[in-house]
């Protein structure tokens, strides 16, 4: 694969400035994988996004400046071409839980203190409000308006299915953990602790390990 710096370019933004571009690539496909491989939806990465995006316009204007005909020109489309694609699976894996858990998406940006990070973008956020509004007027054009006046009334947060958090998921250990807890199987078991060495592959419950995912302790794969 090019290495997205040979075709690196332009102004740089700040966030640019404290990663390289091959950096930049290697934190998209990152949260590209958690994002796919967990079960709810994670804290937005709008800013990584909109350097991305920036990353690949720098990218094609210096292809422009490539002579035709050059070998690298080839090799570096490709590059782009994979980039995009990442970029675009990632959004769109986001869109997928937000049109699939839409109401307690908006119940968890809701209630989220001041200060936390935001789980939606501006745009996912208009998004997610349209997408429950044109739910609620669906169902009551089709369904709602037909029945009792009791029965008119639906609460999308139980109607609606919650990711299940209790899945389990393959991670990779970038950071050393010790004393994570981990919740019995069954009746008979117990809990009990375990250390997590850096480098190790697990198969655990989601659950478990989400604050990791979070942090950056683990990565999804």
């Amino acid at each position: 694969m090019a290495d997205a710096g040979e075709l690196s370019g332009g102004e740089e933004s700040q966030e640019e400035e404290v990663m390289t571009p091959a950096e930049l690539i290697n934190k998209l496909e990152e949260a590209w994988l958690n994002e796919k491989f967990s079960p709810e939806l994670l804290e937005n990465k709008s800013e990584l996004v909109e350097c991305v995006m920036e990353q690949i316009t720098h990218m094609e204007e210096n292809l422009q400046r490539v002579r035709k005909g050059d070998v690298k020109a080839s090799v570096h489309r490709m590059e782009i071409d994979r980039i995009r694609f990442v970029l675009s699976s990632y959004l769109r894996s986001r869109l997928q839980k937000i049109e699939r858990f839409f109401p307690h998406v908006l119940e968890k940006e809701k209630s989220r203190a001041d200060g936390d990070p935001s789980f939606l973008s501006p745009e996912e956020f208009a998004f997610a409000k349209e997408y429950l509004a044109n739910t609620e007027v669906y169902l009551r054009n089709v369904a709602l308006k037909h029945m009792p006046p009791n029965l008119q009334n639906i609460d999308m947060l139980k109607a609606v299915l919650e990711p299940c958090l209790d899945s389990f998921v393959f991670l990779r250990v970038k950071e050393k953990q010790e004393n994570i807890l981990v919740e019995p199987e069954t009746d008979e078991q117990r809990e009990y602790v375990v250390d997590l060495d850096e480098g190790s592959q697990h198969l655990m419950r989601y659950r478990t390990i989400a604050p990791l995912v979070a942090s950056g302790a683990v990565q999804l794969i």
